[in-house]
């Protein structure tokens, strides 16, 4: 398509010329007592021309937006595959509002400046090309003149450049932040309205348009001397061409006419006005290279956590799962395990609690690889994770999580999201089981909004739920899978979950010390450190920090 593009372009240019040309013959015809004739061959032939010219510039425009189309929908493939390859690392910390821009706006720009502002400057410079190629054939001493003032032009250019790009670069910076300024606000639009902080949101949202705005103005302000100092060198060669143009049509020593002069002035007038626009070009080249920057970066970024090569698919998923001596931390500076050991029974439940921050929902990304361990190694019977085929090993967890993700739809397709394959029958137990079914009898299919905003805690929590019956991995993650529930609905909801977890190897994650009574077995951490394991009743009877937590809690349910 390139080609084909470049083929019109070329077509295009050569009309110009030969315009210029045609035009040279019929002055001639004007000025030397030419027939009738000849002067309505050269109209018909100018008219030609210009209907060649008319159909490629509708065909250029035409392609180019194909293959600018063409750009936008596989930039986007590329980034949304390379994007569901990577880390959750990356997306902790990446701002959602870079992420939107990388993926929507940076190929949008890019797809439309290689669909129509490179189409156009190709054309723009191969009538460039082919019309000075015309004028240097014509006088070459003449054309010399319009030199004159290249390197000014040439100078103002690249002082625009550096300047226009300088300005892109901070804005592109700028409209990260308020993307993400305006996601973090929608999405915390509850708080925000109970605290009555809508001045402050409006504020720094108001903050973020203006310092794009001021940002546009330097860069437009920038861009905008390229015309007039173009416009300038166009009235000095003009003032050139005509001078040393009349001299050599007075003087007998060149074989310079009137027609010849007037066609060369007109040449040179075809000339400027695409050289104007590549200079329009050129400063908009600044803003789609930061752009085209920013998306080889992203490309650039490569996920940690891939299969060994010699990775394997099979496994024992009912095997004891080992942390053996594992170290991790987010970063350098806060390291969060050291040494760590702990084995999870194969088919038993088993618990882990303890204070906020000391680790616990870390384990269960450690085991689904969500991060790596940075020392030591976690076994699934006797086989080291890292040594698994990664989407086999996470085929092995289902995971009622904290952080549950309810897209805006039925709760019925927000259920069947973990195994688009299921049955409607087993929709339905699985619904059953979580006890939400009678919930989406009396809803049916209307959409849930934005993250589930039509939904309470409890029912988000059902879903996830639900889900997990759906999926029925051999392993089971639960992660505060009833913090949301009250006291009755997660009683009602306790004999699913026993029937859940039987026969399975089941690993939860709980704050509230009533649900994990009846573990095999309990692990206290505090700070990334174990410091206690066993039964629910050895652990009372050890008076450590688990029977202080559970006597609080105790407590504080006696006097609600």
């Amino acid at each position: 398509m390139i080609l084909v593009v470049l083929a019109m372009i070329v077509v295009q240019g050569l009309v110009y010329q030969q315009f210029l040309a045609m035009t040279e013959s019929g002055l001639r015809v004007i000025f030397e007592s030419g027939t009738m004739r000849e002067l309505l061959h050269v109209c018909l032939f100018v008219f030609f021309l210009f209907a060649v010219r008319g159909l490629m510039s509708y065909l250029v425009p035409v392609v180019s937006m194909r293959l600018s189309n063409g750009v936008v929908f596989e930039l986007r493939r590329d980034m949304i595959e390379h994007m569901m390859q990577l880390d959750l690392a990356y997306f902790e910390r990446t701002k959602s509002g870079q992420i939107l821009q990388q993926v929507v706006g940076q190929p949008q720009s890019l797809g439309l400046f290689v669909g129509g502002a490179a189409a156009n400057a190709l054309r723009d410079f191969v009538t460039v090309v082919i019309v000075s190629g015309y004028l240097i054939y014509k006088n070459p001493y003449l054309f010399s003149t319009a030199l004159i003032v290249l390197p000014f032009i040439i100078w103002v250019m690249n002082h625009v450049a550096d300047r226009v790009k300088d300005a892109q670069e901070k804005m592109q910076e700028a409209s990260i932040q308020y993307m993400s300024g305006i996601e973090e606000m929608t999405n915390g639009m509850r708080t925000v309205k109970i605290a009555r902080q809508e001045p402050i949101e409006r504020d720094r949202l108001i903050k973020g348009t203006s310092i794009i705005r001021d940002l546009l103005i330097r860069a437009q302000t920038t861009q905008a001397l390229l015309m007039p100092s173009i416009d300038l060198s166009s009235a000095f060669v003009y003032a050139l061409v005509i001078g040393g143009g009349g001299y050599m049509v007075l003087s007998p020593d060149f074989d310079m006419d009137g027609a010849g002069i007037i066609t060369f002035l007109l040449g040179m007038v075809m000339i400027f006005d695409p050289a104007r626009l590549l200079a329009q070009f050129f400063g908009g080249v600044q803003n789609n290279l930061v752009i085209l920057n920013r998306v080889r970066n992203f490309f650039h970024e490569k996920a940690t956590i891939n299969d060994a090569p010699d990775a394997l698919s099979e496994f024992d998923t009912s095997a004891d799962i080992v942390l053996k001596d594992v170290g991790f931390s987010y970063s350098e500076e806060q390291p969060l395990f050291d040494d760590l050991n702990m084995t999870f029974k194969g088919g038993q439940v088993s618990a882990i609690v303890g204070s906020t921050g000391s680790g616990k929902t870390t384990i269960l990304s450690l085991l689904s690889r969500l991060y790596d361990v940075k020392s030591g190694e976690i076994t699934i019977g006797d086989i080291p994770i890292n040594k698994l085929k990664v989407l086999k090993l996470r085929d092995a967890f289902s995971v009622v999580a904290q952080d549950i993700v309810i897209f805006n739809n039925s709760i019925w397709e927000n259920i069947r999201y973990v195994n688009p394959d299921a049955t409607d029958e087993e929709i339905w137990r699985a619904a059953e089981d979580a006890e939400i079914a009678d919930f989406i009898r009396s809803r049916g299919d209307k959409p849930v909004g934005p993250k589930g905003a039509q939904l309470s805690g409890g029912q988000k929590q059902r879903i996830a739920i639900a889900r997990a019956f759906l999926r029925d991995a051999p392993i089971l993650l639960l992660d505060e899978a009833t913090s949301a529930l009250d006291q009755a609905t997660e009683e009602r909801i306790k004999s699913a979950l026993d029937r859940l977890t039987k026969g399975k190897t089941t690993i939860m994650v709980a704050h509230r010390l009533s649900s994990v009574v009846d573990a095999d077995q309990i692990f206290v951490l505090e700070k990334g450190k174990l410091i206690e394991r066993g039964k629910h009743e050895e652990l009372l009877a050890d008076q450590g920090l688990y029977a202080q937590l559970y006597g609080a809690q105790k407590q504080g349910y006696a006097k609600k």
